[in-house]
């Protein structure tokens, strides 16, 4: 039984605490990983565990994420993050490389999602 998805997973955790508690010690990254890598990694992050949710909910081992609602939640994402709170909150700036991203990143849970079994 392949559990590549829950590796994936648990390592997108990791190194995305990882980052922020870097970032909040001021300790110095690259920019790519301050401006993208946690991009990259929080919609795995979310959508497993939503499938996690879903999967006992509907109490199916089997069920999957469809990809139009992978993509639907990187969508939302990609408007929240880049264009809403950029508006109204300063911590946020638009970014379309963080779209790409989001994007990237749901396309590679999709994937790994379709070859894993759980």
């Amino acid at each position: 039984m392949k559990k590549t998805l829950l590796y994936y997973f648990l390592f997108s955790l990791f190194a995305g605490t990882l980052i922020y508690f870097l970032q909040y010690f001021s300790i110095p990254l690259p920019r790519i990983i301050r401006f993208y890598v946690n991009d990259f990694l929080i919609i795995p992050i979310v959508l497993y565990s939503c499938l996690r949710v879903l999967k006992w909910s509907k109490n199916d081992k089997n069920y999957r994420l469809s990809l139009p609602i992978i993509l639907y939640v990187c969508l939302l994402y990609s408007v929240l993050f880049e264009y809403v709170f950029p508006k109204y909150l300063a911590r946020y700036t638009k970014d379309f490389i963080d779209v790409i991203v989001y994007f990237a990143s749901g396309l590679v849970f999709f994937y790994l999602q379709k070859e894993t079994i759980n």
